[in-house]
């Protein structure tokens, strides 16, 4: 089966609005914990920026995936974007007033580009081939990892900017954020023709029997869909978790911002970077065995970040890095346990509501961490993280046997799910 003519334009379009949207990704996610110790001068609540981003996640999660059903991927993640980038200038306003209630309200809002840079992956799968529709989600995620990367290493550049605008030094990252977004919104929504998905619904719709029965995977969650979603629910929640209080372990052994920003650079090219990788895995040896190897790989990040020296940014950031390629390859494996399950006239709804438990699951990590870490310390968190993705090995063994038991069905679109 040969690959659907605008396949091509459709990732061509989706990677240059994923080269801001990790731009203002990366920055937001860098100093969000930093500037809440500053605005409440309290460790033990620095995670909540990450806790209320992640919880607006899921709200747009729901937003963008039934916006994306009804109107079409380009309404709905141009909506998502649009959305995070009045969030990140809301934040910028509450760090020069000095409001917390505003500052919580706008990292709120500044979830949904978190959401929507999520939720592009999809849209990447909408036309691909079966052979190759990892590959063609990893294109999409392994095009963030430029702006990602770059955004973080923009910290002190934007800080003296901001310095130099007479604002708070740490609310200019916030500035990067909003126009990175403001900018991947504007290329969807110019660009992004024909819409994958709308396309693919006509080309079902055209090519099946009149009297085409509805599938039980359209009707019920399947096992390939509830272990998709137990993997990426598991992996976000233990990089959110380390993640978020990295900057804060480092800045309490004296590391500078800089010092923070390369670190997390590191680890937001861990996220992305190998996801070429990971789509040639997924497509060769299966979604379940890359996502063990997820699993494997995130109880070594955790071993690496507690036993990692204070002092050292080059073990820090190495355990990073891991933590990073993990939940890459939960990702990419769990993103193509869905995509192989859903069809497509209740494709977006359903990716979206599993976005949103993945949001959930972010919350609770960036919420949790802060209060871990100061009833015990930042090792204690990372040995728990390790711990708890051990879990994603007997929630893949429950969910293929009540498949079988089952004796699902894969839904069939046709062309595009062959």
């Amino acid at each position: 089966m040969s690959e659907h003519p605008a396949q091509r334009r459709t990732l061509a379009v989706l990677v240059a609005a994923q080269i801001f949207s990790g731009a203002g990704l990366a920055a937001g996610i860098t100093v969000g914990a930093l500037l809440a110790q500053d605005m409440l001068g309290s460790t033990g609540l620095a995670g909540l920026p990450s806790a209320m981003f992640t919880a607006g996640s899921a709200a747009a999660a729901v937003a963008v995936g039934r916006i994306s059903q009804r109107a079409g991927r380009r309404a709905g993640l141009t909506f998502g974007y649009l959305i995070g980038a009045l969030g990140s200038f809301g934040v910028v306003v509450a760090a020069v007033t000095g409001s917390i209630v505003l500052l919580f309200a706008s990292l709120l809002v500044y979830g949904a580009g978190t959401a929507t840079s999520l939720q592009a992956r999809y849209a990447g799968a909408d036309l691909a081939t079966p052979a190759h529709r990892a590959r063609a989600i990893s294109t999409v995620l392994v095009a963030t990892t430029v702006g990602a990367v770059v955004g973080p290493n923009l910290l002190h550049p934007m800080a003296d900017l901001a310095t130099a605008w007479g604002i708070p030094p740490l609310s200019g990252p916030f500035v990067l954020s909003g126009a990175a977004y403001l900018l991947a919104g504007i290329v969807l929504w110019v660009l992004l023709r024909p819409d994958p998905l709308v396309l693919a619904r006509s080309i079902t719709v055209s090519e099946q029997p009149a009297e085409s029965p509805v599938t039980p995977a359209a009707k019920t969650w399947s096992g390939p869909i509830v272990a998709g979603a137990t993997v990426m629910v598991v992996t976000q929640l233990v990089m959110a978790a380390v993640m978020t209080m990295t900057p804060i372990h480092m800045q309490h052994h004296g590391h500078g911002v800089g010092a923070a920003g390369f670190v997390i650079a590191v680890h937001v090219a861990g996220m992305y970077l190998p996801s070429l990788l990971s789509g040639l895995l997924v497509d060769r040896f299966g979604a379940g065995l890359v996502a063990v190897a997820a699993a494997v790989t995130l109880v070594a990040a955790g071993l690496a970040a507690a036993l990692a020296p204070p002092s050292s940014v080059i073990a820090l950031a190495a355990a990073l890095g891991l933590l990073g390629l993990g939940w890459n390859l939960g990702l990419v494996a769990g993103t193509t346990m869905i995509a192989d399950a859903t069809p497509v006239a209740t494709r977006a709804r359903t990716q979206g509501t599993v976005d949103v438990g993945i949001a959930i699951a972010g919350a609770g990590g960036g919420l949790g961490s802060g209060v871990i870490v100061a009833a015990a310390d930042f090792p204690g968190l990372a040995y728990l993280g390790a711990a708890i993705a051990l879990l994603i090995v007997p929630a893949l063994a429950w969910s293929t046997r009540r498949s079988r038991v089952r004796d699902e069905v894969r839904p069939v679109d046709a062309r595009i799910d062959g």
